[in-house]
Formats: C-alpha cells, sequence, structure tokens
C-alpha cells in the first residue's frame, strides 16, 4: 500500500500531468498541422521555437516562466491587477511548467504523424466537397491518430517527470504544489529514504509502462 506521505504528491502529479498533456496535445496538434501544412516566411523559426522546450534546460524554462507569468511579468502582472489571479506558487503554475516541457513532445509527434497521411486521400475528400476542418478531422487526424498517441504519451511521462520549471514556478509546497520528482528530492534531502525509494518504484513503473505502449503504437501494423 502507499502511504499517505507518497499518496498525496502521486495524486497531484497524475492530476498536472493529465491536464498538461491535454493542453500540450491541443496546442501541439494544432500547431503541427498549421507549420507542415502551409508555407509562410519564418515557418523554419517557428518550427525551430515550438521544438526549443526539448533541447533547453528546465531551469532556463523556468526562467522564461517567471518572466512571463511573475507578478511583474508581462502576463502575470496583467492577470493579476485584472482578475486578482496569480499562477506563481500554485498547482496551475505546475500544469503550466509541465505543458510547455511536454509540448515539443506531442509537437514533433504530430509533425510526423501529419506529415505521413496520404495526401491523395485527403485530395479525394476535397472533390467530394468536405470542407478543410471536415478532412482534418474526419481523415487527417485518424489516420495520424496512432503517432499522436503516441506522443501524448511520452509526453505525459515527461509532465510526471517534471522538476526544474516546476520547482522555479510552483515551488515545492507539500500538499499543494510538491509532485513526485519534488517529493523525491525532498525525502532525498530529508535522509528519508523508504520514502524515497517508493516514489522511485511508482513513478518509474509508470513512465516504464507508458513507454512500452508508446513503442508498440509506432509499430507499423502487421
Amino acid at each position: 500500500m502507499i502511504d499517505a506521505a507518497a499518496l498525496t504528491p502521486l495524486l497531484l502529479t497524475l492530476k498536472v500531468a493529465l491536464l498538461a498533456t491535454l493542453a500540450a496535445l491541443c496546442l501541439g496538434v494544432g500547431l503541427a498541422q498549421f507549420v507542415g501544412k502551409f508555407r509562410f516566411a519564418g515557418r523554419d523559426w517557428l518550427d525551430a521555437v515550438c521544438t526549443l522546450p526539448l533541447v533547453l534546460p528546465p531551469t532556463v524554462l523556468g526562467y522564461y516562466l517567471i518572466v512571463l507569468i511573475g507578478r511583474r511579468g508581462i502576463l502575470g502582472q496583467w492577470l493579476e491587477e485584472t482578475f486578482g489571479v496569480s499562477l506563481m506558487f500554485t498547482w496551475e503554475g505546475a500544469v503550466l511548467a509541465a505543458t510547455v516541457v511536454a509540448f515539443p513532445l506531442v509537437f514533433r509527434s504530430a509533425r510526423a504523424a501529419l506529415d505521413g497521411v496520404d495526401p491523395n486521400i485527403e485530395n479525394a475528400a476535397r472533390t467530394l466537397g468536405a470542407s478543410e476542418s471536415r478532412i482534418f478531422f474526419q481523415v487527417t487526424l485518424p489516420l495520424a491518430f496512432r503517432g499522436i498517441l503516441s506522443g501524448g504519451m511520452l509526453a505525459f511521462a515527461r509532465a510526471m517527470g517534471e522538476f526544474g520549471a516546476t520547482l522555479m514556478v510552483a515551488g515545492n509546497i507539500p500538499g499543494k504544489t510538491q509532485t513526485l520528482s519534488l517529493a523525491v528530492y525532498t525525502a532525498v534531502q530529508a535522509g528519508n529514504d523508504r520514502l524515497a525509494n517508493v516514489l522511485v518504484l511508482v513513478v518509474s513503473t509508470v513512465c516504464v509502462v507508458i513507454l512500452v505502449i508508446a513503442g508498440k503504437l509506432l509499430k507499423p501494423n502487421t
């Protein structure tokens, strides 16, 4: 059985990772379709920016988020003055941080999956009078679904393990913003090896299962 000390960060991590994955899927698939289908000036730059969180250190991403949503940030100051809302040191801030780090995994997977759809099938739908939105949702998206789902699962695993950006944006507040990775760090610092072992086993098991399923989804049908 998982005790309360491990259950609380586990439930919070699952909530944060799930919401972050859903947000990353919506943004990633939309941008992947836009970048992949349209030709415009700065297309390569936009593609690079969408991939950038994959290679930047999490602490750098955390700093960018503080500049954006901090109390004196570009967006954060407006949110606080207009709605009285602050994302700093909240679980919502943890969701935002996890979304940013997970987004490139969805974006790259979605681009590959969408680019792999046979354009002749889409053109056939156009000759039958289907609108572009209908073609995307009823033809392109179903054909690319396996690749997108695989990217979403990898994004979920990445969101579960997020540490640096979450620590900078949401802090490490037990019961409020302390996710599994932060709880492991705290347990090790406190010398609580038993709790650290339980947390590490839980997150490792979940991530291995996700990677196995994602690998199966990427295999071609036989």
